[in-house]
């Protein structure tokens, strides 16, 4: 296969895996994930924070800036979801007779970009609430992360 093919299969496989990714996060049996309301998904954001808030034993503090992480996240995720849904985008790419490389490139292009937009806040937010951890704290995260392989549900 031509290189340019396996750039830009590559390319749209790992764009389909971060969006499908992302998605996945947000599903939910009860309301469909994708269709959620900014109500709801300020309650999800609101669950997390307690029970992250709570197994770190977090102050208050540390608590407003984990809300203020939370936020950057969900930031990122509307950015990055913003337009149709990922199966109705991927299917629109082989509608046709031949796969519609510009509008995959494109796709690409406009989902790397929401995340290089928001990036710097996040990463901004996650190091100032890890920073703000106690060393304790910060050892209970890399035990967790080791352990689970990374934050996962469940």
């Amino acid at each position: 296969m031509k290189s340019w093919i396996k750039r830009s299969l590559a390319g749209l496989f790992g764009a389909a895996v971060v969006v499908g990714s992302l998605s996945a996060c947000g599903h939910r049996p009860h309301d469909g994930g994708w269709k959620a309301s900014a109500e709801q998904m300020a309650e999800r954001r609101a669950k997390m924070v307690a029970r992250v808030a709570s197994k770190l034993d977090l102050d208050a503090a540390q608590k407003a800036k984990l809300e203020v992480l939370a936020g950057k996240l969900s930031e990122q995720r509307s950015a990055l979801m913003a337009g149709a849904h990922p199966r109705e985008q991927a299917q629109a790419l082989v509608a046709g007779e031949k796969f519609d490389r510009a509008g995959a490139q494109a796709l690409v292009d406009q989902k790397t970009e929401a995340i290089k937009a928001k990036a710097p806040e996040v990463v901004t937010a996650l190091g100032d609430f890890y920073d703000s951890l106690t060393p304790a704290q910060q050892q209970k995260v890399r035990d967790f992360m080791q352990r689970r392989g990374g934050w996962h549900r469940g």
